[in-house]
């Protein structure tokens, strides 16, 4: 394998166990919740709005409630993805995992006290992928137009400026991540951090991504 100071890992998220096993260093970046870094509040999507609950007590919460929500964990774990889900759809998802031992409940999948993230849901026009490597953005990717997706090496230019800046404002976050962001009809928003580790590539440019992370060294 080489040194084990210096493997970087790709893949599965759940290869932190690996890492930690073999002591490979830097092995995967692991992330804070970036919903917790009061820094970025005001660029996120529905941040300033958003309604943070535990599974366990969702069933009372949205009783009675009838809206739309987008809906996510928390924490990096992608125990459930993020989309769109009406509140009963919400509150049904619950119900099925509390149904449940806590014990039998399968690893990744959603526990009685994960924390989740509900918002409402924006109109996105574009949404983008960028990959932060020791504090700059090396190399990008459109994901998404409209309601489409697609791959596409491009990004408007205030949408570069926009993610840098928030690289910027929180450069103690992690020494690499990808960090996505959307255009919305008020404005450039940030969506959500992922680790960069487990991040779908897109359309990104591999080889300048290899490149950076090839010479990047943690201190």
């Amino acid at each position: 394998m080489g040194d084990p100071d210096e493997v970087i890992m790709f893949g599965s998220y759940t290869l932190w166990r690996y890492a930690n096993e073999k002591n490979l260093k830097p092995g995967i970046f692991k992330l804070r919740p970036f919903v917790h870094e009061t820094v970025w509040h005001p660029f996120m999507l529905n941040g300033s709005d958003a309604l943070f609950i535990t599974l366990r007590d969702i069933p009372e919460r949205l009783a009675d409630d009838v809206k739309d929500w987008f809906f996510r964990p928390v924490d990096e774990s992608k125990e459930v993805p993020g989309s769109v889900k009406s509140a009963k759809e919400i509150i049904q998802l619950a119900q099925k995992a509390l149904s449940l031992c806590e014990a039998d409940i399968p690893n990744g999948s959603p526990r009685h006290d994960t924390e989740l993230m509900l918002t409402k849901p924006v109109r996105i026009l574009k949404e983008w992928r960028l990959w932060a490597v020791g504090g700059k953005i090396v190399t990008y990717s459109l994901y998404k137009e409209g309601s489409r997706v697609v791959y596409r090496h491009e990004i408007d230019g205030d949408a570069l400026e926009f993610a840098q800046q928030l690289v910027d404002l929180n450069s103690d976050y992690s020494p690499a991540f990808v960090i996505d962001i959307c255009r919305t009809e008020d404005g450039l928003k940030m969506i959500e951090t992922n680790c960069i580790n487990a991040a779908g590539f897109y359309a990104a440019d591999l080889m300048k991504l290899a490149s950076e992370i090839d010479e990047f060294r943690v201190v």
